[in-house]
């Protein structure tokens, strides 16, 4: 038996975050059993567990060891919601840890005592059973930390590059661009020499990036952000944008950037525009609110959604590998995490916690490890 963590939408509206004991199952032939020491908690991962419950509202109830915490979600959400009313639903996409049980195939045996990571879901688990090959056996010396992340943000990551490539670009622009994402694409783009222009939204996340190597970083609550951006954009020739924010005003003042970094090199007028295609993919809802766009560059222009499971099916299963291979041997280097804080399945659901990394906010990554504390 183990514990795992798991999310239940009620259908009175109410959400509820508790801790479950589930039976670890004997392997079958081609799968393999973890013990599961750290999974982090990305903006995917928040938005299973709250649903469309604010986290501010959370009260907690239950024993320090057996918690129970309950939130609100919003009248208006609940009909978005109607497919998991009432389906106790377990978290976690990605995490690592040690093989402690393998099925009889030469392919789970050959993962026993080995530290792999993988992204089968329902991984804020003290045990999980997945099929072998769903395993990324980590590099001798990696630490189940180390390769808690080795999934979503770098994939992700190489994803942006990887799109910006295939549609043509030759540069790119990221937002929200201080967290652990937007540090290993800064880090890529400059191993690859591509232009990349970051935004943020405070001094603090500019110094860190400035620190680590970033040639163009704007400040979006800065008095002369819009400058900034179109000169940053003159310089790099980006013309497509990964949004992580979603909502408000900052994807269109984007593509108003790029047009006008555009027209410093056009010698006719068109009123239709510059015809260069101008891109922006919103691939996160920081803000949940409308996406707001005033129309003020021309008509070659798309504003679209992007997601990586989407992305890996069309690159193909040669792709995703190649991709996969280069996480791998650049684990320690150009796809490193940091967190904040590493706690247990239950400190996971103390509500000082959860005001933590609730906010989504950059420096506050959590990682958790759900055998924390637990005598192996």
């Amino acid at each position: 038996m183990g514990l795992q963590l798991r999310s239940l939408v009620k259908r009175n509206g109410e959400l509820e975050l508790s801790l479950v004991e589930v039976e670890t199952p004997s392997p079958q032939a081609e799968e393999v059993v973890i013990r599961v020491e750290a999974s982090p908690i990305n903006p995917s991962d928040l938005g299973l567990m709250f649903a469309a419950a604010d986290p501010r509202t959370a009260r907690h109830s239950g024993s320090a060891e057996s918690p129970v915490v309950t939130a609100d979600i919003p009248e208006r959400a609940m009909e978005g919601l109607a497919a998991r009313v009432d389906k106790s639903m377990p978290v976690g996409n990605e995490g690592a840890g040690v093989v402690v049980s393998a099925g009889s195939s030469p392919q789970a045996q050959a993962l026993l005592g080995k530290t792999v990571a993988a992204i089968p879901g329902a991984m804020y688990s003290q045990y999980r059973c997945v099929k072998a090959d769903q395993c990324l056996v980590l590099p001798d010396g990696t630490t189940a930390a180390e390769g808690a992340s080795c999934f979503v943000n770098p994939l992700t990551a190489l994803g942006m590059v990887e799109t910006m490539r295939r549609e043509g670009h030759t540069a790119l622009v990221h937002t929200a661009a201080a967290s652990n994402l937007g540090q290993m694409l800064n880090r890529i783009c400059l191993k690859d020499r591509i232009g990349l222009v970051n935004i943020v939204r405070t001094e603090e996340q500019a110094t860190i990036l400035g620190s680590q190597g970033a040639a163009h970083v704007c400040n979006s609550s800065a008095p002369t952000f819009t400058q900034d951006l179109t000169q940053a954009l003159v310089a790099t020739g980006a013309t497509i944008a990964f949004d992580a924010i979603g909502g408000g005003e900052l994807a269109g003042r984007i593509l108003g950037c790029m047009e006008a970094s555009l027209t410093r090199f056009v010698t006719e007028y068109s009123r239709y525009g510059t015809g260069i295609h101008k891109q922006v993919y919103v691939y996160g809802t920081l803000d949940t609110g409308p996406t707001v766009l005033t129309r003020n560059y021309g008509f070659a222009w798309s504003v679209g959604g992007w997601l990586l499971w989407p992305f890996l099916s069309k690159i193909g299963a040669d792709g995703a590998q190649r991709l996969r291979e280069r996480v791998a041997a650049e684990l320690k280097t150009t796809f490193a995490s940091r967190y904040t804080k590493e706690v247990s399945l239950a400190e996971a659901l103390r509500l000082e916690e959860i005001a933590v990394y609730g906010k989504r906010a950059t420096g506050a990554k959590y990682l958790i490890n759900p055998n924390k504390g637990v005598a192996q």
